[in-house]
Formats: structure tokens, sequence, C-alpha cells
């Protein structure tokens, strides 16, 4: 990735459903002081979201994590990338990836589909270093380093992002997605497990990866292992939630995704605001 893109994008930025953001909450991320909005949940292919948040906002990047290959076709996407550039240089992070099998019917020799996906759209003009993969295991992590900007790993621990930066080597972007929960033990605890165990504890992709960091059976089930929940959801104060957060940056990571987790229907501002302050943006 580009080093202005890089110092842009800061070290911290916001993961939430792209069904879940607004122009007003973009510009609120951004006033904050966080560098990123990653937008999840599959945004489709025309990036139409994408360019509506970057329209809203100044300097924020937007970012996919990720648009889905099974989904929408790269061509298109191609398009669209070249439409946002055009209009607001700079500004947009193409992330891509194969999703899960459990969801997608056509499912079927994923690393394969994804190195096609990822050619074809180098080859319609999307610069390597603003394209970037939803990346995991070794084999994908390579083809990130070799062909892409960058990884941008979701439901990981600080382990993993050591292992992903020995792979990628110095270069490449390496942004992971971390849950956040500010609150007590036991509110804390109650929202990072549902969220862990629905739907990702029932995502082999997602327990293959954390069976490779050495989590056990015990660990993924029954909702997972208060251990378990501990790693993927940094929960507690500001200062301890940050604290977790930056190990991701001791252990290689350049940006961290934080995906603040509340109950149903709360407002993530004030939460966006007191993260904020604790990670001294």
């Amino acid at each position: 990735m580009a080093a202005g893109m890089r110092e842009r994008l800061g070290r911290y930025g916001i993961w939430r459903s792209v069904t879940l953001v607004s122009p007003g909450l973009a510009t609120g991320v951004e006033r904050l002081g966080f560098g990123a909005l990653w937008l999840g949940g599959s945004p489709d292919g025309d990036l139409a979201v994408a360019e509506e948040l970057i329209a809203a906002t100044g300097t924020l990047i937007v970012g996919t994590s990720i648009v889905n290959i099974w989904k929408d076709d790269a061509a298109e996407v191609a398009r669209s990338f070249a439409r946002i550039e055009q209009r607001h240089p700079g500004r947009f992070v193409l992330g891509v990836g194969a999703g899960h099998r459990e969801a997608t019917q056509e499912y079927a020799r994923p690393y394969e589909a994804l190195a096609s996906y990822v050619e074809a759209l180098l080859a319609a003009g999307v610069p390597a270093p603003q394209l970037v993969l939803a990346a995991l295991g070794p084999r994908v992590l390579k083809l990130a380093a070799d062909r892409t900007g960058g990884a941008i790993p979701y439901l990981v621990t600080p382990e993993h992002t050591r292992r992903a930066r020995e792979i990628l080597g110095p270069q490449p972007l390496l942004a992971p997605e971390h849950k956040v929960v500010l609150g007590d033990e036991q509110q804390a605890r109650a929202i990072g497990r549902e969220r862990v165990r629905q739907p990702y504890l029932g995502l082999v992709n997602y327990t293959s990866n954390l069976r490779r960091l050495g989590w056990s059976e015990a660990d993924l089930s029954d909702g997972g292992s208060d251990a378990l929940v501990d790693a993927l959801v940094a929960w507690g104060s500001g200062a301890k939630v940050a604290a977790q957060l930056n190990e991701h940056l001791a252990a290689g990571a350049d940006h961290v995704c934080a995906q603040l987790l509340t109950e149903s229907g709360v407002d993530p501002s004030e939460g966006y605001r007191q993260l904020a302050a604790a990670l001294g943006l």
C-alpha cells in the first residue's frame, strides 16, 4: 500500500455492517479522528454506499470488508472502483474475499476463485495498492502479499497478527478487525459471546483458523469459552480496550479495525467517542 494512504489510514478505524452505516455516522467517525470506516456484510458491487460516505466526508478513507467474489462480477466492481477513484482519488480501499461455504451455493475451489478474481480486478485497472484481501490462512496471506496491497483478517487474535506479519513481510498493509464492548465483565461477555457464537463459530473458515491458532474443541463449543471470547472481544474500560487493541499493533499490524458491539438498537456514537478518547485520537 502506498505510504500516503497508509499514513491517512492511521492506526485505528471503525468496522461496521454496511446495513448500519449512514453519512452522519461517517462524519462522526471522521470527526473523532478515526482514519477509516470499513463496510462489512458484503457491500454491493456498485459500491454506491461507499461513494456516498466518501462524498459526505473530507478525508476519511472508506474500505469494503468485504465485497464477496461470488456475489459481484469483477468487471462491475472494477468499473465502480474507477468511478470512485476518478471522483475521490485515494479515498477508497477495495477489500475482497471468498466469503463462506455455508452461505454460498457456488462455493468451490475458493483459493483459485479468489486468485482469478484478483487477476481480473488488476487487469481491469484496479491498482494493487488499493486492493486488499480477507486473508486468514497462509495461502491467501501469501496471495495478498504477492498480488495486492495487503490483508484485512477478521475474527483474529494478536497471535494471528504476529503470524500474518511473518507471512506478509514488512511492506503490505495488515489491518485486522477486533470486536469491542465497553462495559463490565458480565455485560461484555454476554454481548461478545452472542456475536462470536452466531454466526462465526458455525463457519468453518473461522473455526479452522482458530484451531490453527491452538484453540481446542472445548473452546469452540457452547458459544465459546470465556478465554476465547476474551481473546476475540476486547471489553472493559476504554483504557483496557485500548490496551488490547494495541496488542495487534505490537504484533505487527499497521491499522486495527474496531467493531463496537452494543445491545440491539443502541446508538454507537457515545461508544465511538469513548473509544477515540481512550486511543488518544
